[in-house]
C-alpha cells in the first residue's frame, strides 16, 4: 500500500499545476532562494485542504455549490491579479529583481494563497487519502495524518527540484532581455489558462 501511495503521490506532485508553474516562474525570475520560498509557500497551502479532508469539511464544500463557487471565483480572480502583476513586472514574479527577506515572505505568501484558494484540492484529498487507509480502522485518522505528512514532504522535495533547475536555467538566460520579456508573457498566459480551467471545474 505504501509503494502504491508513493508512486501515485509522485505522479500527482510532478504534474504541471499552478504550484509547479509558480515555483518554476519564481526560480527563473528570482533564483534558488526565492524558489525555495515559493516551494514552502505552495506546500503550506495544501495543509488546510488536507485538514479539511481529514475533518470531513471537504464533504461540506462538495455538497454546497454556493460555497464551492465562491471559493473557486476568489481563486480565479487571484490568478488573474497575479497575471496582471507579472505583466507589470511587479509582485513575487519580478524578473531581475533584488530579493530580501520581505520579498521571500511575499513569494511564500503568494504560493500559499495560490493553493489555498483552489477548492479542487480539498475534493482531491477527500477522494485520495481514504484509498490508502484501512477500512474501519480505529487509527484511520492517524493513518491519514501520516499519509498527509509524507505527501507534503514529497511535494516540497519535488518543488525544490523544479525551482532549483529553473534557477540554473536563469543564469543562462538572464542576459537576454528579449527572451525574458517573452518568458514573462508566457507565464502570464499560463496563469490565465489555469484560471480558465478552474472556471470550468465543478464540485
Amino acid at each position: 500500500m505504501w509503494i502504491e501511495f508513493l508512486i501515485t503521490s509522485f505522479v500527482v506532485v510532478i504534474a504541471p499545476g499552478t504550484g509547479v508553474i509558480y515555483t518554476v516562474a519564481v526560480g527563473l525570475a528570482r533564483g534558488t532562494a526565492a524558489s525555495l520560498a515559493a516551494a514552502i509557500g505552495c506546500t503550506l497551502g495544501i495543509v488546510p485542504h488536507m485538514t479539511a479532508a481529514i475533518a470531513g469539511l471537504a464533504a461540506l464544500l462538495h455538497t454546497s455549490a454556493i460555497l464551492f463557487q465562491a471559493l473557486k471565483w476568489v481563486g480565479i480572480l487571484y490568478l488573474l491579479f497575479l497575471t496582471w502583476r507579472i505583466l507589470r513586472d511587479d509582485g513575487p514574479i519580478k524578473f531581475d529583481a533584488k530579493v530580501d527577506r520581505t520579498s521571500y515572505l511575499k513569494v511564500a505568501t503568494t504560493g500559499f494563497l495560490i493553493n489555498i484558494l483552489n477548492p479542487k484540492l480539498s475534493m482531491f484529498f477527500l477522494a485520495f487519502l481514504p484509498q490508502f487507509v484501512t477500512a474501519g480502522s480505529a487509527t484511520a485518522v492517524h493513518q491519514m495524518l501520516l499519509l498527509s505528512v509524507v505527501f507534503m514532504v514529497l511535494t516540497i522535495a519535488v518543488f525544490i527540484c523544479y525551482g532549483g533547475f529553473a534557477s540554473k536555467v536563469r543564469t543562462r538566460i538572464e542576459q537576454t532581455p528579449l527572451f525574458l520579456d517573452w518568458m514573462k508573457r508566457g507565464f502570464a498566459a499560463a496563469f490565465v489558462i489555469l484560471g480558465l480551467r478552474l472556471a470550468f471545474e465543478s464540485c
